[in-house]
Parts: structure tokens; C-alpha cells; sequence
């Protein structure tokens, strides 16, 4: 793969068991690559990580934006300084994007992608094959469920942030009151925010008519997967984490506000359930009074607590 772009920084980094800690410095790097090409669309992904030439374990990460809008560069600067000063090399990817590619396409990206890091990664960007943990945000979160057992090899370990286990309930497929407060978006309206052409880099605020819409009137599932819940409810049964947890499934760590009114805090304490049930090894972190997309305040104390976890728990399936 030929990179479009490369950037350098600096971030501290020093080796220990192969994991660098925190307090010696390196440089790190940021390049585009085109992981696959679907009907003359490129899909790129950014990895960002150490110049130097030993193996890395990789974040593959993954965006969310509810599957309509966002696109690989929504990682937060902060987030991935943190990451490769951890030691980590950080895959950022891009997905076709629904009404106009649906889920199991998109989940077809993501297993490609997957399976690009693996094979190209070594020599591309000193990625250990062996050792992935993905990691996702809200949409990305519910990927992130999807991939505990969409993806083979398994990866070694899963972080869902306020992601979502179950694509069906009330929540997506019934109007949804918290939505319901803004002005009306017509169907019309919501057409016009959307297309036909395959697209991977949504605009949010282009795209958000459509996203209201679909939460007004209970329609997500049937715009992003294609399906009727009602009436095809069988049909979501591979796409929904919750009901396919089992043994195997890998570690996962679960991080969701309390107050959350994009995505209920509910589907987490349901994915940590299905977890207990299955006897996987998992950890919750509740965060108190938390919002949607809570970890964008790293200076908030639950949320660097919450981020610290997260890096030990990192490190622990990585080692």
C-alpha cells in the first residue's frame, strides 16, 4: 500500500515487556492508507503509531456518527497521544456508511480492514498480528460488540464506549422522546441529507436531518440494515451482540454515563449481563452523571480514572 500522507510528532515512549510506559521519549507517525477499494471508492485508514522497528500491539478503533455520519479522523488527538505513549499502534478506520450501504456490508469493512492489519501490518507498520484490541465509540461501541464474534481470529480483547448491544429495542425502533423535543424533520428533508453514491466520510451537519428523522420516527433499523424489526425480527439476530455472546467471546470492558440520552445506559448494563451469564471476563466502568460522549473532558476526574482503567485493562490482554 503506498501511504497519501505522513505527519511526525513527539510522544514519550520507553519499552517494557514490549509495552513502552510512560516516561521516555519518541517519535511517532500518522499515515493514510487505502485498506480496500469498493466500487472505485477508496476506504482509508490512519495509523498512527512509534518510528521505531519492534512490534506493536494495535488499537483498531473504530468511529461512530450511528453508522450515517463520521469518518476515521473523529479520534481524539488526545486519546491517541495516549494510546501511543502507551505503546500502542492506533489503526483508525473508515466504513461505508449507511442508508446507502447497510449493515452487513458495513460489518464486511470492518472485517477487512481487520484482516488487512494483520496481513500488511507487520511490514507496513510494525503491528503485532497477534495482539488487536478493538475499540469503539457509540456506533463504533456497538461494532466493537459485533466484532467479539464477527471477527476471526478473535481479537484479544474489546472496549465498547456507550456502544449498544441490542438494535432492535424500543429505543432505535420506536420514536424516541428525547428526540422528539426537536422540530420535526420531514421525510423529505431527511432524503435530501442523503444519497445513492457510496460514501465513507460523512458530514455530520449535512447529515444529521436524516438521523433525526430516524429517531423521530423509529426507523434506524429498518434505514440501516434494510429489515423490518416487526416484522423480520429473526433477520437481526446476527447483528445484534447481545444475543450472541458466548464463551469465547473476548475480554471486554463496557464504559457508558448513567445520563446518557443518545444511547441508553441500559444497553450496556445489558451487554454486561450477557457477559456475567456466559462467564466472560468483562469490566464495567458506570460513569456517574456522564453524557454522551463523556470522554471528551479528559480533565474531568471520572473520566480520566475511566481512561486509566481502560489503559491497564489494555495492557493486561496485550501483554
Amino acid at each position: 500500500m503506498i501511504p497519501f500522507s505522513i505527519l511526525a510528532g513527539v510522544l514519550a515512549v520507553a519499552t517494557s515487556l514490549g509495552l513502552p510506559s510512560d516516561t521516555a521519549a519518541a517519535a511517532y507517525s500518522k499515515t493514510t492508507y487505502v485498506y480496500k477499494t469498493v466500487a472505485h471508492h477508496p476506504l482509508k485508514a490512519d495509523v498512527y503509531g512509534p518510528h521505531d522497528a519492534r512490534r506493536h500491539p494495535v488499537i483498531f478503533w473504530l468511529h461512530g456518527g450511528a453508522l450515517i455520519f463520521g469518518d476515521r479522523t473523529h479520534i481524539r488527538a488526545v486519546q491517541v497521544e495516549r494510546y501511543v505513549k502507551a505503546g500502542f499502534v492506533v489503526v483508525s478506520i473508515d466504513y461505508r456508511l449507511a442508508p446507502e450501504t447497510k449493515l452487513p456490508e458495513i460489518l464486511e469493512d470492518v472485517r477487512d480492514a481487520y484482516l488487512w492489519v494483520r496481513a500488511k501490518g507487520p511490514a507496513l507498520f510494525h503491528a503485532d498480528r497477534d495482539r488487536i484490541a478493538v475499540v469503539g465509540h457509540s456506533a463504533g461501541g456497538y461494532l466493537t460488540l459485533a466484532a467479539g464474534y464477527h471477527l476471526q481470529p478473535r481479537p484479544k480483547a474489546l472496549v465498547s464506549f456507550y456502544g449498544y448491544g441490542d438494535i432492535t429495542g424500543a429505543w432505535y425502533s420506536r420514536p424516541d422522546p428525547f428526540y422528539l423535543r426537536e422540530p420535526a424533520v420531514s421525510k423529505e428533508r431527511a432524503e435530501l441529507a442523503v444519497g445513492s453514491a457510496v460514501i465513507s466520510e460523512g458530514d455530520e451537519e449535512r447529515r444529521w436531518p436524516f438521523y433525526l428523522y430516524c429517531r423521530q420516527q423509529g426507523l434506524w433499523p429498518k434505514e440501516v440494515a434494510g429489515w423490518d424489526p416487526d416484522s423480520q425480527p429473526h433477520a437481526f439476530d446476527p447483528y445484534c451482540p447481545a444475543r450472541n455472546v458466548s464463551a469465547d467471546y473476548p475480554p471486554t470492558l463496557l464504559l457508558h454515563g448513567d445520563q446518557d440520552t443518545d444511547v441508553p445506559f441500559e444497553q450496556s448494563e445489558m451487554m454486561a449481563r450477557e457477559l456475567a451469564r456466559h462467564n466472560v471476563e468483562h469490566k464495567f466502568i458506570q460513569i456517574r452523571g456522564g453524557q454522551h460522549g463523556f470522554d471528551a473532558n479528559l480533565s474531568d476526574p471520572q473520566a480520566v480514572q475511566a481512561f486509566e482503567e481502560l489503559l491497564s485493562f489494555l495492557k493486561k490482554h496485550l501483554q
